[in-house]
């Protein structure tokens, strides 16, 4: 049976030219286990991206799947407006307890996060007699999510160009990211810069800014921009004095990416205590990549706002699988696992290892700047090619290894079950790759594919 082949007709794919496919079919998965994908013709293949991103324990993550199946055999799923159920009460509990942020909302995804706290942020000033206030400020290369809402704060040229005419577009301030700074400009120096220049906006403009929304310390489809935790500590210290809610999108950075549970918890506010955002978006690595979840949290301020006997004064959104019990008992392993295991010690330990076996990618001569933060690493390559990403993702398959580099950038962000066999094989793997890629640069066989998005 040709998967290929169906697929191509069958099956539009995301984020990609699907002409493409003509000439390179997608690769059929027919089973996955640890951190290893295995397609229909045997070969396996690491999966060195989580699957974009969501996969933390490896595929067929046992506690994960004990979980699913045992909540399948008591509710499957049952609307969540005027019922409730165990799991998205101790979920909502727990990661209260974790965030400081008391109050759970609940979709599928993150781009439906994102539209989430961008309206309960306006709706809930609005709620207050600040009417206003139902502006949003962004950063420069971030990321959000691609509905019209998500699309407004996101600031990729592709999908701004494609569909500005939809979109009611937010303030782009500058971004933190290093690789933005002038010539002679430490890091330091143009995180301050970034701080001034997100002080004078404000300043100016904060009576009608609802929130301010962000990536905190890792800005994933600018082609992994990191930057320091002094900027989200200034960002809390502004968004206070000038009454402006703070939006962290943790989608992809929460749950141990970044070296701590989740990364705003690096930056510090003038007391020593980690600073804590109004709104906290999750979803992604929040039931371990294996069900579609997502939530909002927020503050009792917020919540209260919406307080009310009148119906205009609650929160008017919904989504037939709110908190639906499979993927809130998906999430509650995730949470049992981090609290019987040390995740972020192993993380720790392993992304060393890793380091070291990756060094060779590091050093190569048209490698330009290297980074890594907690599991995620970055290299950008002295590349003008525009099909370099898609070239290297295909050339990496056929050395066994899913990746997908963003334009010039090639990243890793693998599950955290790599054991030293498998960081091996990634990383000599990928240093073939870009041999290999670098090597075939502007022949005739290079033509422009598909997408490069992350």
């Amino acid at each position: 049976m040709d998967w290929s082949e169906r697929s191509r007709r069958a099956v539009w794919h995301p984020c990609t030219q699907m002409k493409v496919h003509d000439t390179h079919p997608p690769r059929p998965i027919v089973s996955a286990q640890g951190p290893w994908l295995v397609d229909d013709r045997g070969h396996r293949i690491l999966d060195a991206v989580s699957s974009w991103w969501v996969n933390l324990f490896g595929h067929g993550f046992a506690p994960i799947r004990e979980a699913i199946a045992d909540q399948l055999q008591r509710v499957d799923h049952i609307m969540l407006a005027g019922l409730t159920h165990p799991p998205v009460v101790e979920l909502s509990e727990r990661l209260g307890q974790l965030t400081g942020l008391g109050h759970a909302f609940y979709a599928s995804d993150g781009a439906s996060a994102t539209e989430i706290a961008l309206k309960m942020s306006a709706h809930s000033w609005r709620n207050r007699g600040r009417e206003g206030k139902h502006r949003f400020i962004c950063l420069q290369g971030g990321y959000h999510g691609e509905t019209a809402g998500a699309l407004s704060v996101t600031d990729i040229p592709l999908f701004r160009e494609s569909y500005a005419p939809l979109l009611r577009l937010s303030a782009t301030l500058p971004s933190p990211d290093p690789r933005h700074a002038a010539p002679g400009v430490s890091p330091a120096q143009h995180t301050q810069h970034c701080i001034d220049a997100l002080a004078a906006y404000l300043d100016e403009h904060h009576a009608q800014i609802a929130a301010l929304i962000l990536e905190p310390l890792i800005q994933g489809a600018a082609g992994m921009g990191m930057y320091l935790p002094d900027y989200l500590s200034a960002v809390r210290r502004l968004c206070d004095q000038y009454e402006v809610h703070w939006i962290a999108d943790e989608i992809a950075v929460g749950f141990g990416r970044t070296g701590t549970m989740f990364a705003h918890q690096q930056a510090l506010g003038d007391d020593g205590v980690p600073v804590k955002p109004d709104f906290i978006c999750l979803s992604k690595g929040l039931t371990g990549g294996v069900l579609p979840l997502s939530a909002v949290l927020t503050t009792d301020e917020v919540y209260q706002a919406f307080w009310d006997d009148r119906t205009t004064h609650g929160f008017l959104h919904s989504h037939s699988y709110t908190g639906n019990p499979l993927a809130c008992r998906a999430a509650l392993a995730v949470l049992d696992t981090f609290a019987d295991s040390d995740v972020l010690g192993d993380n720790r330990r392993a992304a060393e290892r890793l380091d070291e076996l990756a060094q060779p990618i590091t050093d190569h001569p048209r490698v330009k700047t290297s980074r890594r933060l907690g599991m995620v690493w970055a290299w950008d390559v002295d590349v003008a090619d525009p099909t370099f990403a898609s070239r290297y993702h295909r050339a990496a398959l056929d050395e066994g290894l899913l990746l997908r580099p963003i334009g010039p950038t090639l990243y890793f962000m693998p599950p955290y079950v790599l054991g030293e066999a498998e960081q091996r094989h990634l990383a000599e793997g990928a240093l073939r790759v870009l041999d290999r890629v670098l090597a075939e640069e502007g022949s005739a066989a290079a033509q422009a594919s598909e997408v490069a998005v992350p």
